[in-house]
């Protein structure tokens, strides 16, 4: 009798941690140091059901990701706005928004700024959904500066520093 009881409760805790993991506000932020093309190519992915959620919350209950590219316009800019790169030295690094895409599941928001040498370190700011979502977590990780090198911004935290 025991051992079925404790298997209730493990399928209950399973099935309502099941119910609760879309909930989880995360995007992941990829920071290419691309030596072919001559950039810093930096690949943001939202999850697009966060993404919906946040454009009728950010500028219209009437705002449609799928169907309006202003809307999509208008979240990528947002994106770049809250998303800031800068050298050691303190010079910013100006971030050109490239443009932004629906791929499955996922919304992608492209941007790009020019290659320097040398890059030893790099500070980062990563607000992207955390002023609609205090529990929202982005990810950053740097690669093409030889091991994978991430950034977690989450909680308080405005800039951070890499260094490669």
């Amino acid at each position: 009798m025991r051992i079925w009881y404790f298997s209730c409760v493990l399928i209950l805790l399973m099935l309502s941690s099941l119910c609760h993991a879309h909930q989880l506000k995360a995007a992941i932020t990829t920071v290419l140091f691309n030596e072919r093309s001559g950039n810093i190519e930096v690949m943001h992915r939202f999850y697009l059901h966060d993404t919906e959620h946040a454009i009728e919350h950010l500028f219209s209950q009437d705002a449609d990701i799928f169907n309006n590219q202003k809307d999509r316009d208008n979240f990528a800019s947002y994106v770049s706005k809250r998303v800031e790169l800068k050298a050691t030295n303190g010079k910013a690094l100006p971030l050109q928004l490239v443009g932004a895409e629906i791929d499955g599941q996922f919304f992608w928001v492209y941007q790009q700024t020019p290659l320097f040498s040398p890059i030893t370190a790099l500070n980062m700011r990563h607000g992207a959904l955390r002023d609609v979502w205090p529990q929202q977590v982005n990810l950053v990780n740097f690669e093409g500066k030889g091991k994978v090198k991430s950034l977690h911004f989450d909680g308080s935290d405005d800039w951070l520093k890499v260094t490669f």
